[in-house]
């Protein structure tokens, strides 16, 4: 029954998520009203949720565009269900934007694949990432899927190793440029931000454990399944699997090495697995397999957004 709702893409279903996300927005955000106060608050908020909005219909777009899921909402779906694992993230402003730029790249990388107006999209990928490590500084590790693509594509051709380092000092100007404007020093944000901390320690209740748990268990369902049927899918789009499964460890690798750690760095592994939890669930199964993984996963991201209000 919940599969054969989102089983076809229709504005029905689009703006039920979207009305979904909106509720449960609201109801992390009522718990401080204190940016209802002002109107800077009130537009901060509006922002910050229609970044939010914006990525999961990127996701959607990537997948639909490229062929890695049918005409089918689930994409949209369970993105929506892994941003309530950890609802710290509505407040996020920052990881939010980094989010926003890496989606931005990973639908240049992955449309790649199709090797029309290829050095474009490697610079635009490029400059979405160094923007994004603006906003969250290891999330600069996502050059590395920029030259994962590059081996994947256009390997041959020189130029396209050097486009990244042309991106990079594009934005290193324009970050130059405002640092001198607002009185800031570039270096002292590298400093400040490149700092590594592989501890786990920063759980400040069961709760936000018992999310971190159960999330890291249904993404390895969703990996392992992936990479288990990775041959049986179409070879075309193996290179954009690939692209996808690459991502998201990347993705686990920020959470690791970031300083200020918390749950909300899994932010980043949300958009790739949201397409590989697609992914499987469009397999052709037993529908009841197909009810029970997406029941399970609705209850256990309620519980988790719930016990942490």
């Amino acid at each position: 029954m919940i599969t054969s709702v989102f089983k076809k893409s229709t504005p029905l279903n689009l703006i039920l998520v979207v009305f979904l996300m909106l509720v449960f927005f609201l109801l992390y955000q009522i718990q401080d009203l204190s940016w209802t106060d002002s109107v800077v608050g009130i537009f901060q908020k509006s922002g910050l949720f229609i970044l939010l909005l914006s990525s999961v219909f990127i996701t959607n777009f990537v997948a639909k565009r490229n062929g890695l899921s049918k005409d089918s909402s689930y994409t949209i779906f369970f993105y929506f269900l892994f941003l309530l694992f950890f609802p710290s993230v509505l407040n996020n402003v920052n990881l939010v934007a980094s989010n926003f730029f890496i989606l931005l790249a990973l639908r240049r990388l992955i449309s790649l694949q199709s090797l029309k107006a290829s050095k474009e999209k490697i610079f635009d990928a490029s400059l979405w990432i160094f923007v994004a490590s603006l906003f969250h500084f290891w999330s600069i590790l996502y050059i590395i899927l920029v030259f994962i693509s590059i081996i994947f594509h256009v390997s041959r051709d020189y130029r396209n190793w050097v486009l990244p380092f042309i991106a990079l000092f594009s934005v290193a100007i324009i970050a130059s440029l405002f640092s001198v404007i607002f009185d800031t020093s570039i270096i002292e944000f590298v400093k400040t931000h490149a700092t590594i901390n592989f501890k786990l320690d920063y759980f400040t209740n069961n709760y936000q454990n018992g999310a971190f748990s159960i999330y890291i268990t249904i993404a390895l369902f969703f990996v392992i399944s992936m990479l288990g049927s990775l041959s049986n899918r179409p070879l075309l789009l193996h290179s954009s699997y690939k692209k996808i499964i690459s991502s998201f460890f990347i993705g686990i690798v920020i959470f690791a090495v970031s300083a200020n750690k918390s749950n909300d760095l899994l932010l980043f592994t949300f958009a790739p697995l949201a397409m590989m939890a697609t992914s499987h669930i469009e397999i052709k199964q037993v529908q009841l397999k197909q009810e029970m993984v997406l029941g399970v996963l609705i209850l256990c991201s309620l519980f988790a957004f719930f016990s942490q209000l």
